[in-house]
């Protein structure tokens, strides 16, 4: 790769799915084993209050890709079919992609792993190699892939060929000396269900004897989906199994992770590459009484455990080293921070309320200086607005509220919402998220008309009445 590259760099983007902050080592999880991610913080910055945008699947890489809310570009809930065949539907069809500008930047895109977009069989624009999981998730043996347009079941380990694909897909892209940059997006299931009986005995081994310590199983929260059914992890009845289970597909994702770092450093283009490791959404494994992320309760939940998610970058001699950075920052600044650090101007979307924090990446801006800056959140009728040390949810039209005090209460658990003592702050917190809200909503996506179940989004054209003749009329025309 030629030295230009270094203003437009290539980009390695690593998505796990259903991975919490909490889940790793470098963030202080001294019992999973995640050696490769701990060397990447190490050697790169590290965000430790880094937010979905939407603590479920769907909705949460909708918003990584486009810069917008779940109620600008309506995505509402993990799309529950259409993912392949003529009945697929690319649910972000209409709206401009990070990949989109970066491909028209002269960015060769692919894609190894998870889309769960819609129309999954169907490379987005802009990609030259397509190697997807057909729906959202699957066992991790005979995982259901697109492979060069063909639909076939994949035989092995699935995190280990996602690997073997984004590797292939880079030694390609460098050993045909192209002068173009390549954007790489290697999307692991792990860990993502099911749990028990699912990974490599090598792996499993690994927390033969562990106590999970660090997955502490709090009394079942009153909202748990799984409760009534005796399985609160996600209906699986052996808890330790699956606690095993979930630890373990990181470590094999951390292990994929280490081969590709590995082939980077092979083939010289180690320094030349920005890598960027995170999550689609969090997870709860126990804590708050629950197994699962925003729809593990009912009504659901916007919990940090749920909304709360690695996000790890690293570019040798463009990213400092060692480096914990704990500004608020969010899914919806990404786009815009890696065109940024990719060396392309692009204006930011009117709905978008993405913002660049490339100058936190590069050590050039203290955190103190956006210790104002507030994220949100929001899943069907329940919607958040998080600053450094409050935490306020709206649910519409009547509620359950929230309050939270992060300072005194991180793990959430005293809710203040009704205590008069904290009456302006509500006041103060809710006209606020009102005011973001207003400014970022598409109101033919606006999810306070929708009526999302957490159990998944059939179709794009879900909303009632008079918005869904409106968008209907969008899509089509």
């Amino acid at each position: 790769m030629p030295a230009s590259s270094r203003q437009h760099p290539n980009i390695v983007l690593v998505m796990t799915d259903d991975q919490g902050a909490w889940a790793l080592g470098a963030s202080g999880n001294h019992e999973i084993v995640t050696p490769h991610l701990d060397r990447l913080a190490a050697e790169g910055t590290r965000f430790e209050r880094f937010f979905c945008a939407s603590p479920v699947c769907s909705p949460a890489r909708a918003s990584f890709y486009t810069g917008l809310m779940p109620s600008a570009h309506g995505v509402h809930d993990w799309i529950s079919a259409r993912h392949i065949g003529p009945q697929g539907q690319d649910f972000l069809d209409g709206h401009e992609l990070l990949t989109d500008v970066l491909a028209k930047n002269g960015y060769r895109c692919g894609l190894a792993g998870k889309w769960h977009l819609g129309a999954n069989d169907v490379p987005r624009p802009g990609f030259v190699h397509w190697f997807a999981h057909q729906s959202g998730s699957s066992a991790y043996t005979n995982a259901p892939i697109v492979r060069d347009g063909a639909l076939v079941d994949q035989p092995g380990y699935v995190t280990d060929a996602f690997t073997d694909e984004a590797c292939a897909f880079i030694r390609r892209e460098v050993e045909r000396d192209r002068e173009a940059p390549f954007f790489l997006a290697l999307n692991y299931t792990a860990p993502h269900s099911p749990w028990k009986d699912q990974h490599p005995r090598r792996l499993l081994e690994l927390y033969d004897d562990c106590a999970f310590e660090t997955a502490p199983q709090a009394p079942p929260h009153p909202w748990a989906r799984h409760t009534a059914t005796g399985s609160p992890a996600e209906g699986e009845p052996d808890l330790r199994a699956a606690l095993v289970g979930y630890y373990a597909s990181i470590t094999g994702a951390d292990e994929g992770v280490g081969r590709v770092l590995a082939e980077l450093d092979r083939l010289g283009v180690r320094d030349d590459t920005l890598v960027v490791f995170t999550s689609d959404n969090g997870f709860s494994c126990g804590q708050h009484g629950f197994w699962g992320k925003g729809n593990g309760t009912n009504p659901q939940n916007l919990y940090d455990s749920s909304i709360l998610v690695p996000f790890i970058v690293n570019q040798p001699g463009r990213v400092p080293a060692g480096r914990l950075v704990s500004a608020l920052v969010s899914a919806y600044d990404v786009k815009t921070t890696l065109l940024e650090h990719a060396g392309i101007d692009h204006p930011v979307e009117p709905r978008s309320p993405g913002r660049s924090f490339l100058d936190l990446i590069e050590g050039r801006d203290p955190d103190e200086v956006r210790e104002r800056v507030v994220v949100a959140d929001e899943y069907g009728a329940a919607r958040m607005i998080r600053t450094a040390g409050w935490k306020y949810i709206r649910r519409y039209p009547l509620g359950p509220d929230e309050l939270y005090d992060l300072v005194n209460d991180p793990w959430e658990r005293d809710n203040l919402v009704d205590d008069p003592v904290y009456a302006a702050r509500v006041t103060q917190l809710a006209e606020e998220l009102a005011l973001w809200f207003a400014e970022y909503t598409d109101p033919l996506h606006d999810a306070r008309a929708v009526s999302v179940s957490g159990l998944g989004q059939v179709e794009y054209d879900h909303l009632p009445g008079a918005f869904n003749q409106a968008l209907n009329q969008r899509v089509k025309s």
